[in-house]
């Protein structure tokens, strides 16, 4: 990489920092008319100790314009930017990129005090009081609300008195009720509890049950509540609602899948037309001539069972499982009575578009080298009428290398099947398990002139299901070939024969591995200002049945003590990674992200070293941000040449750590700094990795450290990112200080990428 004096790049930050001081310093009450305030703080102070402070704040109907770093108020100064000639399009830009002034309301600062003490009273503070205190400087106001709690009201007796046995059962389980002796008396609480009684009603065949059904009745006693919990007078007062409706049980008479969206409302046997229709049991199809998907396919992705009872669970889990299957576009279910105990349950689907075809450009700059590449795409939503999915890619690549143009080709299909394909199971088992099972198969080719050739052909069986709010996914087979048909001499004379490049990496191989991930997240899109985790992890292993299998039917290794599958040495090693970050949000505009990621594998029995493309690099759009990708370590390890890739600089344990500032800037635009800390290295003394290998007493000081600021266009379906990240402590450094001051362009580096990095 060329060195450039950062004189010019000084400039066009102060420029920049000039441009932001510029807005910024607009006065911010600019278009605040006259007798009006700017909302400049709110603030809320509570004495109540057991209230999450967190959710005061969706309680105020006015908040101030949003700060960033809180000290900036970007999007109100981009707005201030604007003229008062709104005939102009630069001001109607302005205005609508920018953010309007908040300016005071004493209405809706009254409703947002009765909405803080509503809260305060629904979670048991009933004699909790606020006081509102409106401060004005010049054209500024701040507003703050003091509640004083009291002393709360507590649940001292819970008692039940509902006449039906079941529904008493449920509510007496004080080891899984909602509501407990000494808690808060908590309204939302109740209902919670209402809502949990309701739902294992409604899973248990009782289709009219709603919690509407149920109420309190409390008594209290100084600070002291008792609760009873009971069924609505009405209905206690009419035995023949409760018995013949209320608490009725229904099953399952039949269910009709109906293709045709038009036909709305379930009709009788001899409304449709009987040639466009299919019945197999208590199933029946309504379909077009052209029926898009097959019986078996909707029978595996539904869960309402003709005799057996109605369940809330199971629509909820035919819905999800129907309208995860790529060839339809929505699914909507409805039930009506067929007898006095059973219920006829229609769902009605609609077909989704099956063919979508996709291509894309891209311009590539490669350790100094110029190069196009294009990708192009076609996926059938359903190849067999059974919901299954075929995914064709190829993509082709050319690079101009001084005189010679490198070239890399390939592609891979696949299959998708919506179940989870398991020999000697039933329909019940896999039903149960919401998942798919894809087939897939890769080719990669790739010719560098003045290097080397090499063919990577590869191919496996990856099951994936959902469970909870946790993702699996399992490798159960993946194969891998890799052969080198040609290398130049030149290639093999500097960077293998003279240990620069392991020659392991160089040598055709074969991996068969396995592998099993999770990912989960505590997100919850419900509530989406609350702190959340999000964890991911993996394992695999290469090799051990085949050298299971060569142990145990006496095959002779190789003159070097390796074994050979079709005369190529197989890889054999273990490995394992685990992510986790934590979001810790501000406000709607500001969050705080930390992440954690480490990994380690090691080779062993037939293998010195793990194949190159399953071991970990540092640096990059990813990973500590201050390097490219795969241009940090192993541990202190030197680049031998910092003009081209260097194949050395991988490694078999990793550690990252991050944290980011995130803000929402304007528009679409969202700000970023962050500082980032990692490495990789070595488990054994590779030669050619010469500082590299990890050991207790010294990798701490080969932490590399980095720190930056991004740029970021979120489109909602899309985010892309630009990155430009620092060196601040540089492990490579052997001679004087680590700690790097950015002197050139070497010692910093720009990522763009789709998507957050974690």
């Amino acid at each position: 990489m060329r060195s450039y004096n950062l004189s010019s790049l000084f400039i066009k930050l102060t420029i920049i920092a000039l441009s932001m001081v510029f807005i910024l310093s607009c006065s911010p009450t600019r278009h605040v008319p006259e007798g009006s305030y700017l909302l400049n703080k709110v603030e809320i102070k509570t004495d109540a100790k057991e209230i999450n402070k967190r959710d005061l704040p969706d309680y105020v109907r006015q908040m101030p314009n949003s700060y960033i770093l809180g000290l900036f108020r970007m999007q109100l100064g981009i707005y201030n930017l604007a003229g008062n000639d709104t005939t102009k399009w630069w001001n109607r830009t302005l205005r609508r990129v920018g953010q309007q002034p908040v300016l005071l309301d004493t209405l809706l600062t009254d409703i947002s005090g009765q909405q803080l003490l509503r809260f305060h009273q629904n979670k048991g503070y009933f004699d909790s009081e606020i006081n509102t205190v409106i401060k004005t400087k010049g054209k500024t106001a701040r507003i703050f609300y003091n509640i004083y709690s009291q002393i709360p009201y507590r649940i001292d007796k819970y008692s039940v008195d509902i006449p039906f046995q079941e529904l008493e059962t449920l509510s007496k389980d004080s080891t899984k009720s909602l509501i407990q002796r000494r808690m808060l008396f908590d309204v939302n609480q109740l209902d919670n509890e209402r809502s949990r009684l309701s739902s294992i009603m409604r899973s248990d065949g009782y289709y009219n049950f709603t919690k509407d059904y149920i109420e309190y009745e409390a008594d209290s006693t100084g600070h002291k509540i008792d609760v009873s919990i009971k069924l609505k007078d009405y209905l206690m007062d009419n035995k023949d609602t409760l018995e013949h409706t209320v608490f009725k049980r229904y099953h399952i008479n039949k269910v009709i899948f109906n293709l045709q969206p038009a036909l709305s409302t379930i009709m009788s046997n001899d409304a449709y037309d009987k040639k466009d229709t299919t019945h197999i049991g208590n199933y029946s199809v309504i379909s077009p001539q052209r029926k898009f998907i097959n019986l078996n396919s909707l029978l595996s992705a539904n869960f309402i069972i003709p005799g057996n009872l109605f369940s809330d669970t199971d629509v909820e889990k035919t819905y999800a499982s129907l309208n995860s299957l790529p060839p339809i576009k929505y699914t909507h279910i409805s039930f009506t009575e067929s007898a006095s105990d059973s219920l006829q349950c229609l769902i009605t689907i609609a077909e989704a578009k099956s063919f979508t075809f996709s291509s894309q450009a891209e311009i590539t700059f490669t350790e100094g080298f110029w190069g196009t590449a294009g990708n192009f795409g076609v996926v059938h939503r359903n190849l067999f009428k059974g919901a299954e999915s075929l995914t064709l890619q190829g993509r082709l690549a050319l690079e101009k290398q001084v005189d010679v143009i490198a070239q890399e080709w390939g592609g891979q299909a696949g299959i998708r099947v919506p179940r989870v394909l398991i020999p000697f199971t039933n329909n019940e088992f896999r039903r149960n398990i919401r998942g798919a099972t894809e087939f897939r198969g890769t080719f990669n080719y790739q010719f560098r002139p003045q290097e080397f050739s090499s063919t990577n052909v590869g191919g496996g069986i990856k099951y994936n299901w959902l469970k909870g709010k946790q993702n699996h996914i399992l490798d159960l087979l993946n194969l891998n070939y890799v052969h080198f048909p040609w290398k130049s001499q030149e290639f093999v004379d500097y960077f293998i024969e003279s240990g620069r490049y392991n020659r392991y990496s160089y040598e055709d191989y074969l991996i068969m591995r396995i592998s099993y991930g999770t990912a989960s997240s505590t997100y919850n899109p419900l509530r989406p200002m609350r702190n959340y985790f999000t964890y991911r992890y993996s394992v695999e292993s290469a090799g051990n049945a085949l050298f299971g299998i060569y142990k145990l039917l006496d095959i002779p290794t190789d003159l070097e003590g390796f074994y050979r599958a079709f005369n190529i040495r197989y890889s054999q090693y273990v490995r394992g990674e685990i992510n986790t970050s934590f979001h810790q949000i501000i406000d709607k505009n500001n969050k705080f992200v930390y992440h954690a990621g480490f990994g380690s594998g090691i080779p062993y029995g037939n293998s010195e070293i793990i194949p190159f493309e399953r071991r970990f690099y540092s640096g990059g759009a990813n990973s500590v941000r201050g390097w490219g990708e795969s241009q940090l370590g192993p541990g202190s390890y030197q680049r031998f040449d910092n003009r081209r890739r260097d194949y050395n600089q991988v490694g078999d344990i990793k550690l990252d750590l991050n944290f980011e500032y995130r803000a929402k800037m304007f528009w679409v635009l969202e700000g970023a700094l962050f500082a980032d800390a990692g490495n990789i290295w070595t488990v054994y003394n590779y030669a050619n990795q010469a500082g590299g290998l990890f050991q207790l007493d010294t990798f701490w000081k080969e932490i590399a450290l980095a720190y930056g600021m991004g740029l970021r266009m979120d489109f909602s379906f899309f985010l892309f990112r630009v990155d430009l990240g620092l060196k601040l402590y540089d492990p490579a450094i052997t001679t004087g200080s680590r700690w790097v001051f950015p002197k050139s362009f070497s010692d910093m580096a720009m990522h763009i990428a789709i998507g957050y990095p974690f």
